[in-house]
């Protein structure tokens, strides 16, 4: 998994790469001329010092020398800053980002997809990403892919870029939004086309109700919990919008971006207690609603989706 801007998997996050290079190794050299100087200085002879101390000296170390390299510096980053914010050819794919008190929601206009806190993209295709805010200012940042990008609310930014090979990217939210801030987290996942399209085809094919009594079960739970008052899965009843699609649950990573492993388990015990796992989201307790066996049904059944 991908989580340093010194790993890119894209020109975009190459080009910032290499100017963090240029910044950290131009700076260690600078840093280097600068103790020999003060070496020099200190333990050099009379004539030494007189030479470093001199009019001419002073003003081409600290005159020339600076102005020369901040301007050079400069001129670069305007071109890495220029060639970042061009548009280039236009986007294959648009997807809609908003972030939320904690979580992700991530829209495909295109395909009528929803789902949250994983962006899933096909290798060598270019994507801009819609990016907004539902409630506070949160910030997108995913270091192998590109540079930040500021999400608030009322305002859309866009941020346009491609990826060169698979593989999965972390990302978090850069800017604090909350309590639960640090546990705000998200994957882009990179793969190839057909897979890409697989995955696309598996959201459009309606959850029915299942015939396994214990899943069957589960999807009663579901119901008669009132879950579907905030959460939407693709062809049932269910379309509630203020909490994460939960449309092919079961193929996600992770649960409550980033926060717990993706499983049986834990999707358990995420139901039954998310505040004692996260406080301050707004997803409520339901272990007094649901007994153990509708709730070991409920996180089958939602592991199912798939």
């Amino acid at each position: 998994m991908q989580h340093s801007v010194f790993s890119p998997m894209g020109p975009e996050a190459a080009r910032i790469a290499e100017l963090a290079w240029l910044l950290f190794l131009g700076g260690g050299a600078i840093f280097l001329l600068v103790m020999l100087a003060l070496l020099l200085a200190l333990g050099g002879g009379e004539g030494v010092r007189r030479r470093l101390g001199a009019r001419r000296a002073i003003l081409a170390g600290g005159v020339a020398f600076p102005v020369a390299v901040l301007s050079a510096l400069l001129l670069h980053v305007l071109g890495v800053a220029a060639a970042l914010g061009a548009g280039g050819r236009e986007p294959a794919l648009r997807i809609e980002v908003t972030g939320r008190q904690y979580w992700w929601e991530v829209r495909y206009p295109a395909q009528g997809i929803t789902t949250a806190n994983e962006i899933r993209v096909p290798v060598g295709r270019r994507i801009e990403l819609l990016l907004d805010s539902g409630d506070v200012i949160h910030s997108f940042w995913v270091p192998a892919l590109h540079g930040k990008r500021d999400m608030i609310p009322g305002r859309v930014t866009s941020l346009r870029f491609s990826l060169d090979r698979p593989g999965v990217l972390r990302g978090q939210c850069a800017e604090f939004c909350g309590t639960q801030h640090a546990l705000m987290a998200m994957l882009v996942i990179a793969e190839e086309e057909s897979a890409f399209a697989a995955w696309v085809a598996r959201h459009k094919v309606p959850v029915a109700a299942p015939a396994d009594p214990t899943l069957a079960l589960g999807w009663q739970a579901f119901g008669r919990a009132g879950c579907g008052a905030c959460h939407a899965i693709h062809g049932t009843p269910w379309a509630g919008r203020s909490g994460p699609d939960l449309t092919l649950l079961g193929e996600r990573r992770s649960l409550a971006a980033g926060t717990l492993d993706n499983h049986q388990a834990t999707l358990a015990g995420w139901i039954a207690g998310p505040q004692e796992i996260k406080p301050g989201n707004a997803m409520p307790a339901f272990n007094t609603v649901l007994d153990g066996k509708e709730l070991r049904a409920l996180a089958a059944w939602l592991e199912s989706l798939r």
